[in-house]
């Protein structure tokens, strides 16, 4: 006999978990998160859950350390509060990006946070788009590493003529990506040739290796934060000769000038999903369009607690 199910959320992004409530067919757990006059977090958790299945949809985005502490302070009641299993369902995880030692004396934050989830009494982690597959093995309890290639791909079938377009990579490590949505879209792939200047914010487009001229191109990442490798990758497609540039990233992250930058450039449309909360005054830029990955993660959520496999979702 399966324990109940129940799902709880911190303060990150109460649309998207409400949304997953409603396909999952299940509340959302009462749960108190709030803070004190000297910023410390607090959550109590209103209801019993002794023996439970217990699920929390909390993505670590900005403010990304307060979303952080929350997730680490909810596990921690939950399991003080006797819950049989306690399921992390981040879909957007921050500090992915720190996921090697590759200059002198900088840390692997991404290992990092996989410790502390652990450590403060997470049983699975459920996320979605990893910036790196190998992010999973940071982890010692089971991981579920979601994707929304076939979101996008929906959304491609459905709003494009496929005859004449091309996937493309910003940079060689996103070409499995890019490759599995244009396998989806049954079209041809590109890769962008890009280096770092300076710091992470700032990238340098060098060439374009694939055939673009002619072709719609759909740029397809898994994070958009300021926006400018995009956009300079649209203007070396456009100098390559595309007609029409589409971008999807998978998490619109959209911090400092991202949406001046999107509004300016010779991109036709961007699509997010909303892993990432986007406020109301981003939401009116024109160029951006949001789809949700909710059905999805309720699908997993479900599947999980009644220990199915999940690799539907990856059909």
């Amino acid at each position: 006999m399966f324990s109940k199910l129940k799902i709880f959320t911190g303060k990150a992004n109460i649309e998207l978990a409400e949304k997953v409530a409603r396909f999952a067919g299940v509340p959302l757990g009462d749960a108190k998160v709030t803070k004190f006059s000297n910023d410390e977090s607090f959550v109590k958790i209103n209801e019993n859950v002794r023996g439970t299945d217990v699920f929390i949809i909390q993505p670590t985005c900005e403010p990304v350390n307060d979303n952080l502490m929350e997730l680490l302070i909810m596990i921690d009641a939950l399991k003080r509060a006797s819950a049989r299993r306690i399921t992390c369902v981040i879909p957007y995880f921050a500090y992915a990006r720190s996921d090697k030692k590759d200059q002198p004396r900088v840390p692997i934050t991404a290992k990092l946070v996989a410790d502390l989830l652990t450590v403060a009494g997470a049983d699975r982690v459920v996320t979605i788009d990893l910036h790196a597959d190998q992010i999973q093995g940071f982890f010692n309890i089971p991981v579920d590493h979601l994707e929304s290639t076939s979101t996008f791909a929906r959304q491609f079938k459905s709003t494009l003529d496929l005859k004449n377009v091309v996937v493309v990579s910003p940079d060689s490590g996103g070409a499995k990506r890019a490759r599995a949505l244009a396998q989806k879209l049954h079209c041809s792939m590109a890769i962008g040739d890009k280096r770092r200047t300076g710091n992470d914010d700032n990238a340098e487009i060098l060439n374009i290796i694939g055939d673009v001229k002619g072709k719609t191109a759909i740029l397809f990442d898994d994070i958009i934060d300021t926006g400018g490798s995009i956009c300079k990758m649209t203007d070396a497609l456009v100098k390559k000769g595309a007609g029409k540039v589409y971008a999807a990233c998978v998490h619109g992250v959209l911090s400092g000038n991202a949406i001046e930058n999107i509004t300016n450039s010779k991109l036709e449309k961007l699509y997010i999903t909303d892993t990432v909360r986007v406020s109301a005054e981003k939401k009116k830029c024109k160029k951006i369009e949001q789809l949700s990955i909710a059905e999805m993660l309720a699908i997993a959520i479900k599947k999980i607690h009644i220990d199915e496999s999940i690799s539907i979702l990856f059909r």
